[in-house]
């Protein structure tokens, strides 16, 4: 009988020694022992979004949406570049409107117009000689963002005509 009471004695003790060594190894790696080894500390660098420059060379565009091709239709010419640039991602619609009114104004684009809805989110921008609308449009998978860019009447017309042409 004494046996069997030594042997459970003896496998309560490992484990309780077992449990002990666990939580004194845990407690050391993650700073809350008194043995540290003095290390250099590791500094984790928050990873800034990253954004880019497509076709339109002064609109910068969060890297997280990708251009959709088959809505995209960008028309250059020497000395200007214009048309509308189709985008979607997985990025929340106030973060998109946040980013985009910032970015234009680091590029020099006025704002002339907002507007917010349930449904979309526009911005309206110009600059000397361009338009620029972003549309914003949030969808259950996707937001889609578009991005047209016009040159202003002055441009779009022929400078030497004494007619005003209308564009229909």
């Amino acid at each position: 009988m004494k046996k069997k009471i030594t042997l459970r004695h003896d496998v309560l003790f490992g484990i309780v020694s077992a449990m002990a060594l666990i939580l004194m190894v845990g407690c050391t790696t993650n700073g809350l022992g008194q043995h540290q080894q003095d290390s250099p500390e590791v500094s984790v660098e928050k990873k800034e979004p990253v954004a880019v420059y497509y076709d339109f060379k002064d609109v910068l565009v969060p890297e997280e949406l990708k251009i959709d091709e088959d809505a995209t239709v960008i028309i250059s010419t020497p000395g200007l570049t214009s048309g509308v640039l189709a985008l979607r991602g997985r990025v929340e619609k106030k973060s998109l409107f946040n980013f985009f009114h910032i970015n234009m104004l680091k590029d020099n684009w006025n704002i002339v117009s907002q507007i917010k809805s349930p449904k979309i989110t526009m911005l309206v921008f110009r600059k000397v000689n361009r338009w620029a609308v972003v549309n914003i449009r949030e969808n259950d998978i996707y937001t889609y963002v578009e991005i047209g860019v016009a040159p202003t009447q002055d441009q779009a017309l022929p400078m030497d005509s004494g007619e005003t042409t209308i564009i229909n």
